[in-house]
């Protein structure tokens, strides 16, 4: 459990005004007409209407007129029939949206336009320098801002809401509808009419899903066959289409066509052989046969054409043609047929249908979205005559899904049946319900109908009834006369009658038609079965059931045997009688339904028979009354419960509407008056045992009663019976059972739907006028005189009466009982004593102020409003009930609230006041369930610590109190919540759970409607504040005393007591956010604070009442605490994603000491948080009052006014116009900037998406309105259509255009408050550094105009101070100002040079100052270059070219030298631009590029500020290539030339000595010494003056050189650049910086420890460029670095590509590293020679060169290799091979500040084929001893080099060389020294070869012994063979030597010998 938590004093919720008398008070001032305009609600803010039912049919079905129905059934029909009931507590009207400005120039600046060749100006800012005042300046300026903006801020980033959902509108239930059209039944032959009968059957559950659906396609001249036996044909029997209905689709679903013939003579299998046999390619050759069984059929039909035989059948799964279909629609989806629906085996954990959709197989078989398909069957199957049972059908159709095919003993006949199956969307024209009424829409002529056939759904359906339906099917299954003796019975038929008496004449037409008949037949045969004494039926009878059923229905069953040969003699009928059947419609006044098996009787039925069931009567019985029928009955009834429970629950009510004798007969038993009470309330206990079915079918119904006994007491034998506890109870119970019931849906905030919709369609107040022919209760009413009590008329006459008196004695007993009920559980906690101590004083409270009900003097005690019972109720439940009552709290609330509003529509008849509408009894009730309930949650929380039960809790208390403020006195409802509060936070429940629970609820109350005139909101203080309101006394009015006005303006931005007083909602809820946004760790919380106040704004934002500017003033007064929160909350907001605005120059972190931004604490809100409560700021700063915000600004102190001047830096990063990765192109820019210019709006589109008209009858509440904002900026869906992403685009472009703009419009109000002012400078700074920062940022045009504006108004206004104090900022300026100069958009661009002309223009006055911008401008345009990639030099060219056209015709300033200063500045800066354009050319090739940057910088030698800049620029190119060392080396010669002017201006000891200090670095640092003195002095302005030119500034570059070396891995390097920063911060004793450094150093050496010899460092390639196509580089030779292992066809292929681009097949690659001979080359081409080349020392440099480091760092000489032989060839035998060494020396060390360095020197010598082998060999010697002596010798290396030494097979191996040079000694002398040097290296080869073998001994696993001998034989034999040759010794080689050696090249001579030192 949490630890309680204290909480601050502020965050109790203060008493709230009494609103009404405020109200009043306010009204009578009579003195604010915004007040008499928005004060009070609208008088139609509550509205309780009718809404008439929406029928689908013609007419509603009900009951045949003329009948008297009994009370139950009248209560069904009406409660089907009469209209919804709909309170509605909140009109508004949805706002109509405008769509965005047409604004021509909003543009955004990343699109690019065509050049305009030639170089004239961009057309003049009109009115540059026309503006000799400022105040005229600035409301020029502001006029322009003002115009085309958007009034909604919000409708540009709407938020997402969650809502409270209106439920639907009850409905019948329908499940997935297809329409399946009867095209054609063909068979080979058409001899006679054919009847066909189609019914849906699920094979998986065994059932019959649909009733019967009847066609025939039979021709006319059939027809005429039948046409006796057709008295009439009716319209609606001719349909051949059927609407089917399935409510839980299954892979298993067949259709079942079967086809039935007029009775004839025979066996069906003789019936159906000409059909088999013949051939309809025959018809000809048959045609008498033909007419033959034509004529034959004829007879038979004119005879017996009442009858009929079963013939075929035929049958299709219906769900394979649908979900083949589906799949041939969405040719996506691959799954296989089986595939799709072979996935629902899982149906037994589908929770039921109970609302109107419910996907089970909907994404497999997509039941609406599949194409029409037509099904054509090829085969029927022959009816066998002993399987026609529905058990033997679903036997057929398992094996036809078994085998897929039919099987070989079902005989077939050849003929197709033709159907066409679609989806329903829309009902048909002319379609029929399967009551027959016509649905809408009707025919316009006579169309053939289509009959909805309707479902029997395979399980349950959990929806309630909701139109009148009452049918009755009947279904003959089998009849066994098998012991029947007699002969006759064997062609048998059944005819079926439903009867209303026993006289024939009681028959009634009720059983529906088949095809082409009657509509309603009085009787029905069944089909028969040839010669079978016990046959089945498959018929099915529909029936409509008469509305009042009486005992004397009954259906009556004739059993027939049907001669099909006429005698000769016999004319009279063909049928014989056999026997009567009867089954009784009711049994003990309960529909009969279910399995029958009834009893034969053979004589004529006695009289009075139908009032028995068929057992009793005493007359002659077949087989002695033995059972012999079966049958079965099912009724589809929305009348007929067919449930106990509830048909005893509603006898039992009837009974108490009066007109029943007693005792009264419910099912077998008999029930005394005196006895009623007790049975009505064990039925209504036992209702919630019901089943679940049931009970939701007559859901309305039982509620309906329920609350009719709930509200006054009964009269029952003179009692009065106070059912009122008992019937709350089972509501609670049945509430209870639904929603914990998992077959039923639930909406997200919990609530089940069934009693959504019950509450808000259905329900109404039990004694409203409207059900007066109904119920009339007794009513208690005044004693007349002497206490008698007047009779009451009413149904009670029965019952006796009771007076008043009584009635009330009884009543408070009841309550005495009921609140002492002994169910309350013990022990008691805290929490429920707590509960209990609210509980025990409300119930001595309501008995007290109850007990007046009698006449005990009171004068009118009024009768009980349904209300007050049932707040009454869920006051004093208890146990179990109480329980549940509280945790479905919701719908009790519901509940109340609609009764409340039905109550309060009809006194609003009456003009009775707000505050009178209730009784106090009332309020009290209502405040003890909100304590309570509020006590619920805290219990739900601390104890059962389950927070999702909790928070669905909290929410519907919270709509509860939301409803009521539009019922009750608001003053009171504010108490509730203040109450609420409270309570909540003695709660020990931790604080962020707390202040979540607090904040969802505030936030819904917050949504109301008429929140802001319940905050109060016209009472807030404008611009000058005044007493804010009358009625509160205590306030003084104010002296306009000037320091107290500023307290009180500075007051207004805070919390204050008095404010959460006055304005009660905004307050709390301003509380919240507060406090969560203080709660560090709880991003959740905050997220939820700010989200409700966000989606509150911007319900203002988009409400059509706040439109005019004054209201909305008044509005976001409201909300100025909010802005001083939020200026509190600045270190809580993220700017991820937002690259926040650092002065440009400051790459090195370091030396922005002073940052825009200071973050002391971490960022807990997420982006998006951040960005929501940022927009709340600039809607208050938006729409507040402008001369308030500008006093508020002058008022402040400074330290507060830079946070604000920081929160508006964030804003400008936060809406920062980001481009979606789809838009990065130029083309989707440039449509974006085309659709902005259009004006396409984005709200207009917003609302166009929108714009779907409001539900039937239902005003929806703006701000809960979800679908007003489907447009969100973190949209998660991924796969968005383009039009999507540029809607988003477009939307986005608008909000950061106007975001901007507003935080332009506060700048502007903040400087222009500057004279008012203490401290200017930093005001002008800190606005200045803002506006950089805007600049900084993506912008449309629109707002850069404005930028641009203001920006030059600054300069006019404060230019020398800003030129004097912000030198750095200035320098900022220059180069945004310069960026934007290049932009492709004309407007940015003339806008721009306009800009840095005035700011040329107005430095001029101070010389000093002037230099200085010159220099700043010109430092930009170098950065500018050098680091922009889209950076536009003919539109930079353009701006320079207008920049002179504006000091050209400044006529003030021609006589100054001014014009001619701008005209030199232009003209450097051309030039600057002209070396740009050349880097452009080979923006391809980096190598170029670099020694072009390096030429430039190298050009401004004389201009420190300017080199720095390029060197800068060149080290962030190196950086973008991943060339850390590079770069690194560009910051080390940055700081070196730092260094040089920094000892010429200070002398500090820990400052290096110049460049000579960073010689340990790099010797090249050396070139940044500084020029003579007399050339260049630093102190003169303007040079050395940037940023960098300082110790910070120093240090910070060398920090980032040394983050960079540690990236290029140079870590040793890291040690001595930090030597040189060390003295400096030991200096500053900056022990912090101290501490870091340490930790960068441990951190490099720590890299060298472990990574030791795996350390890559570059490699080196030299490259020669031939040819002149080259230019410039022809015949240069360059060494190239490339990163560590690239190989030569890396670099090789990489500069082809490049140059092949420029050259294309001239280009040429010498593979070779010869020397190039320029004649043989191809003076049209050109070449390029790449060698691999390694590093070269000499042996005194590898005595310092000792790490794998120092062999690849300071490297200027470089070495390669060619092997030639002096025929030509490179390669050749051993003793041909020469070989050439080149040397060549760079003019730089590596690494550099470039990656290619060219050659100064190159040397060469050459090695004879002697010296040649000589170098080999002691290459070998050399890897053998090192392989053999590591410390952990690799075995695999050790043998392959052992391989390649004493191998046998070895080419060219060691012994062939001996054999070569050793062989004889050399006749030469000149070669004998050579020859005893090889002899030697082969000595100490041998020995290693040695000492190898044995390592190797030692490494070998078992399995190598033998190849370990095998090397050990082979090292033996090689020492042998060179032994000889070792020995022998040259004599002479052991004489003193002659000093001289031969006339050898000197140069030669020495190189020659240092190479061959080296290889010793």
């Amino acid at each position: 459990l949490s630890v309680t938590v204290s909480f601050p004093q502020s965050y109790d919720a203060v008493e709230p005004l009494d609103l009404e008398e405020f109200l009043m008070s306010q009204l009578r001032s009579g003195d604010s007409a915004l007040m008499q305009e928005l004060g009070d609600f609208p008088d139609d803010d509550l509205e309780v209407e009718l809404v008439e039912k929406e029928c689908r049919t013609v007419r509603h079905s009900v009951p045949e007129e003329g009948v008297e129905l009994d009370s139950h059934v009248r209560d069904c029909v009406q409660s089907y029939t009469q209209p919804w009931l709909m309170s509605l507590l909140l009109q508004v009207k949805s706002p109509s949206l405008a769509v965005l400005s047409d604004d021509s120039s909003r543009t955004l600046t990343s699109s690019d336009f065509d050049l305009r060749s030639g170089l004239t100006p961009d057309p003049r800012v009109e009115g540059l320098l026309h503006f000799s005042n400022h105040d005229d300046l600035d409301r020029f300026n502001q006029e322009a801002r003002q115009g085309n903006r958007h009034p909604e801020l919000f409708a540009l980033y709407p938020p997402a809401d969650e809502i409270r959902p209106i439920p639907d509108c009850p409905k019948e239930h329908m499940g997935d509808r297809i329409i399946i059209r009867c095209q054609a039944i063909k068979f080979e032959i058409d001899i006679e009419p054919l009847f066909a009968t189609l019914a849906l059957y699920d094979l998986r559950e065994k059932k019959k899903i649909s009733e019967n659906f009847y066609c025939d396609l039979n021709s006319d001249q059939f027809k005429g066959f039948l046409k006796p036996h057709t008295p009439q044909t009716d319209h609606s029997t001719l349909s051949r289409a059927a609407i089917f209905s399935i409510t839980y689709p299954s892979p298993d679903i067949y259709l079942v066509i079967k086809i039935e013939k007029v009775l004839q003579q025979g066996e069906i299998s003789d019936c159906a052989e000409p059909y088999m046999v013949m051939k309809e390619t025959d018809s000809a050759k048959n045609k008498e046969k033909l007419e033959k069984l034509r004529n034959q059929s004829e007879m038979f039909c004119q005879r017996l054409g009442r009858y009929r035989m079963p013939f075929a059948w035929a049958t299709v799964n219906i769900m394979n043609v649908i979900s083949t279909a589906t799949l041939d629609r969405d040719t996506t989806d691959s799954d296989s047929l089986n595939g799709r629906c072979g996935s629902l085996e899982k149906r037994g954990q589908l929770p039921r249908r109970n609302s109107e959709r419910f996907g089970t197989m909907e994404d497999q078989c997509n039941m609406s979205a599949f194409k029409p398909a037509t099904i054509t069957i090829s085969t029927f199957c022959k009816q066998e005559g002993d399987r026609l049972s529905d058990e033997d059908l679903f036997k057929f159709l398992a094996d036809i899904k078994k085998f897929s095919s039919l099987q070989r003993r079902i005989k077939t006949i050849p003929g197709t049946i033709r159907l066409d199956v679609t989806p329903v969307h829309d009902n048909p024209v002319a379609c029929l319900s399967t009551e027959l009424i016509p649905v809408k829409p009707l025919a316009e002529k006579n169309v053939r109908p289509v009959k909805e056939v309707l479902e029997f759904p395979s399980s349950e359906v959990y929806v309630p009834h909701s139109t009148y339906r009452n049918l009755l099917y009947v279904y003959p299954q089998r009849l066994n006369f098998v012991n029947r003796l007699t002969s006759g019975g064997r062609n048998i038929t059944i005819k079926i009658q439903f009867m209303s008496g026993e006289d024939p004449s009681c028959v009634m037409p009720v059983i529906f038609g088949k095809s082409n008949g009657p509509e309603f037949v009085q009787e029905v045969y069944t089909p028969v079965t040839y010669h079978n004494k016990s046959p089945d039926f498959y018929e099915e009878v529909k029936m409509a059931l008469p509305a009042r059923l009486t005992e004397r229905h009954h259906l009556l069953f004739t059993f027939y045997h049907i001669s099909c040969q006429q005698k000769q003699n016999q004319t009279g009928a063909s049928e014989t009688l056999i026997g009567y059947s009867w089954l009784p419609i009711l049994s003990t006044d309960r529909l009969q339904t279910g399995q029958y098996c009834l009893p034969i009787a053979l004589d004529r039925l006695p009289v009075n028979y139908s009032l028995h069931s068929p057992e009793v009567p005493p007359v002659k019985w077949m087989e002695s009354h033995k059972g012999v029928f079966n049958l079965e009955i099912q009724a589809v009834s929305s009348v007929h419960t067919q449930d106990n429970h509830l048909e005893r629950f509603f006898t039992l009510c009837h009974a108490l509407e009066g007109g029943v004798t007693f005792p009264l007969r419910v099912r077998e038993e008999k029930i005394p008056e005196n006895k009623l009470e007790h049975e009505l309330k064990l039925s209504i206990i036992s209702l919630s045992s019901s089943r679940l079915e049931p009970l939701v079918l007559y859901l309305h119904l039982v509620l309906d009663k329920l609350f009719t006994l709930i509200m006054q007491p009964m009269v029952i034998a003179g009692q009065t019976a106070n059912l009122a506890q008992i019937a709350f109870e089972s509501v609670v119970s049945i509430v209870n059972s639904l929603h914990n019931s998992q077959e039923l849906a639930r909406d997200q905030q919990g609530r089940n739907g069934l009693l959504a919709t019950y509450l808000y369609w259905v329900f109404r107040l039990p004694d409203s006028n409207e059900l007066l022919n109904t119920v009339t209760w007794f009513s208690p009413v005044c004693p007349g005189p002497g206490g008698v009590v007047p009779p009451t008329e009413g149904r009670y006459s029965t019952m006796g009466r009771a007076s008043a008196s009584t009635v009330g004695t009884m009543l408070l007993q009841s309550r005495l009982r009921s609140s002492s009920n002994p169910d309350i559980p013990a022990p008691h906690s805290a929490e429920d004593t707590e509960v209990k101590n609210i509980l025990s004083a409300k119930v001595l409270l309501q008995i007290q102020g109850r007990g007046c009900v009698g006449n005990t003097g009171c004068s009118n005690p009024e009768s009980t409003q349904f209300h007050e019972e049932l707040a009454l109720q869920i006051v004093v439940s208890t146990g179990v009930c109480r329980e549940n009552a509280y945790k479905y709290a919701w719908f009790f609330f519901e509940l109340l609230v609609k009764s409340m509003a039905q109550h309060v529509s009809q006194l609003e008849k009456q003009d009775v006041p707000r505050r009178s509408r209730f009784s106090d009894r009332f309020k009290d009730d209502v405040t003890t369930i909100v304590s309570v309930v509020t006590a619920e949650i805290g219990t739900i929380l601390v104890k059962q610590q389950k927070l999702e039960q909790a928070e669905k809790v909290n929410i519907s208390l919270a709509f509860f109190l939301y409803d009521l403020l539009s019922l009750m006195d608001r003053g009171f409802v504010f108490i509730l919540v203040k109450n609420y509060c409270n309570q909540m936070s003695t709660k020990t429940v931790s604080m962020p759970t707390l202040i979540s629970m607090r904040l969802e609820f505030l936030r819904i109350l917050c949504s109301h409607e008429h929140y802001l005139n319940l905050s109060l909101y016209f009472s807030s203080p404008a611009s000058a504040p005044v007493s804010p309101c009358p009625s509160i006394s205590s306030q003084v009015s104010f002296s306009s005393s000037c320091s107290f006005q500023e307290q009180r303006i500075l007051g207004l931005f805070e919390l204050s007591q008095e404010f959460k007083q006055q304005h009660y909602l905004a307050g709390l809820l301003l509380t919240e956010l507060s406090a969560a946004l203080d709660m560090e760790s709880e991003g959740l919380v905050q997220k939820k604070a700010i989200n409700a106040t966000y989606s509150l704004l911007c319900a203002h934002d988009l409400d059509q009442r706040c439109t005019r500017p004054d209201v909305r003033a008044k509005v976001a007064t409201l909300y100025l605490p909010l802005v001083g929160i939020i200026i509190d909350s600045i270190n809580y907001l993220d700017f991820t994603g937002t690259a926040l605005y650092v002065s440009v120059h400051s790459k090195v972190k370091y030396t922005v000491s002073l940052s825009t931004l200071k973050y002391t604490a971490v960022a807990t809100l997420s982006a998006e948080t951040s960005r929501n409560l940022l927009l709340c700021f600039l809607w208050v700063m938006k729409n507040a009052e402008r001369s308030l915000i500008q006093r508020w600004t002058v008022d402040m102190p400074s330290a507060q006014l830079n946070r604000l001047l920081e929160l508006l830096t964030i804003c400008v990063s936060c809406f920062e116009y980001r481009v979606s990765a789809l838009q990065k192109s130029q083309q989707a820019k440039m449509q974006l900037e085309d659709s902005l210019l259009r004006g396409i709006g984005a709200r207009g589109e917003m609302m166009r998406r929108a714009g779907g008209s409001d539900r039937a009858g239902q005003r929806v509440n703006l701000r809960w309105r979800k679908d007003l904002t489907q447009w969100r900026q973190t949209n998660d869906k991924h796969d968005k259509t383009k039009a999507e992403l540029d809607q988003e685009a477009l939307i986005s472009g608008n909000l950061a255009t106007e975001s901007n703009l507003i935080v332009l419009d506060l700048l502007e109000t903040i400087v222009q408050a500057v004279p008012l002012a203490d401290c200017k400078e930093s005001v002008v700074g800190g606005v200045l550094r803002v506006l950089l920062h805007c600049l900084t940022c993506n912008q449309s045009t629109t707002f850069l105009s404005h930028c641009f504006s203001t920006l030059r108004a600054l300069v006019v206004k404060f230019g020398d101070l800003l030129f004097e104090e912000e030198a750095e900022q200035c320098a900022d300026l220059c180069q945004k100002v310069l960026q934007h100069c290049s932009s492709p958009v004309d407007g940015n661009r003339s806008q721009a040079c306009a800009t840095l002309y005035l700011i040329m223009r107005y430095s001029f006055s101070s010389a000093n100052n002037f230099s200085r911008v010159k220099m700043q401008v010109t430092m930009s345009l170098a950065s500018l270059v050098g680091k922009s990639s889209d950076f536009h030099e003919e539109y930079l060219r353009r701006s320079l070219r207008t920049i002179l056209a504006y000091a050209e015709e400044d006529t003030e300033m021609q006589n100054t030298p001014l014009p001619s200063q701008v005209d030199e500045l232009l003209r450097n800066l051309n030039s600057i631009l002209s070396d740009t354009v050349k880097m452009r050319e080979f923006q391809e090739d980096p190598e170029m590029l670099m020694d072009l940057m390096y030429r430039i910088a190298k050009g401004y030698q004389t201009s420190p500020d300017l080199r720095l800049t390029w060197l800068q620029n060149m080290a962030e190119k190196h950086k973008n290539r991943k060339c850390f060392t590079e770069s690194a080396m560009c910051l080390v010669h940055a700081a070196a030339l730092v260094a040089e002017y920094l000892s010429m201006l200070e002398d500090h000891k820990y400052l290096p000595v110049g460049s000579v200090t960073f010689q340990n670095i790099s010797s090249n640092v050396l070139e940044e010494s500084a020029v003579s003195d007399d050339i260049l002095s630093p102190d003169e302005d303007g040079v050395c003056s940037g940023q960098y030119f300082t110790t910070s500034g120093l240090v910070g570059l060398l920090k980032q050189a040394a983050e960079l070396f540690s990236n290029g891995g140079l870590y040793e390097t890291v040690n001595e650049v930090y030597k040189i920063i060390m003295p400096v911060l030991e200096a500053h004793r900056d022990f912090r910086e101290l501490v870091s450094t340490h930790e960068k150093l441990q951190r490099a050496f720590d890299n060298i420890i472990q990574k030791g010899h795996k350390r890559m460092f570059g490699t080196y390639f030299r490259v020669g460029f031939y040819g002149a196509k080259f230019g410039d580089l022809d015949e240069q030779e360059f060494v190239y670095k490339e990163p560590g292992i690239t190989h030569l066809p890396e670099i090789s292929h990489r500069l082809e590509n490049f140059y092949s681009q420029c050259f294309g097949d001239a280009l040429e690659m010498i593979k070779d590293s010869k020397d190039i001979d320029r004649s043989k080359l191809d003076a049209n081409k050109a070449y390029i020679q790449i060698t691999y080349v390694e590093p070269f020392f000499d042996d005194y440099e590898m005595k310092d060169r000792l790490t794998n480091f120092e062999k690849n760092f300071n490297l200027r000489r470089f070495m390669y290799t060619t092997p030639f032989t002096k025929a030509g060839r490179p390669r050749g035998e051993l003793n041909e091979q020469y070989k050439r060494k080149t040397i060549l020396t760079t003019m730089h060390t590596f690494p550099y500040i470039k990656t290619r360095i060219n050659v100064i020197q190159k040397e060469e010598f050459d090695l004879t084929p002697i010296e040649v082998a000589i170098e080999d060999m002691q290459k070998k010697t050399r890897e053998l001893a090192v392989a053999t002596h590591r410390e952990q010798p690799d075995a695999k290396m050790l043998q392959m080099l052992l391989q390649g030494s004493v191998g046998a097979t070895v080419n060219q191996g060691p012994l062939e060389v001996a054999q070569v040079f050793l062989n004889e000694i050399p006749a030469d002398p000149k070669l004998f020294r050579h020859h005893n040097k090889l002899r030697l290296c082969f000595k100490e080869f041998i020995m290693r070869c040695g000492e190898a073998v044995e390592k190797n001994k030692h490494l070998i696993t078992f399995d190598q012994k033998e190849y370990q001998q095998e090397l050990k034989k082979n090292y033996n034999r090689l020492r042998e063979n060179l032994r000889p040759m070792l020995e022998r010794k040259i004599p002479e080689l052991y004489k003193p030597i002659k000093p001289r050696l031969g006339n050898r090249d000197s140069v030669k001579r020495l190189s020659f010998r240092r190479a061959l030192e080296e290889n010793s």
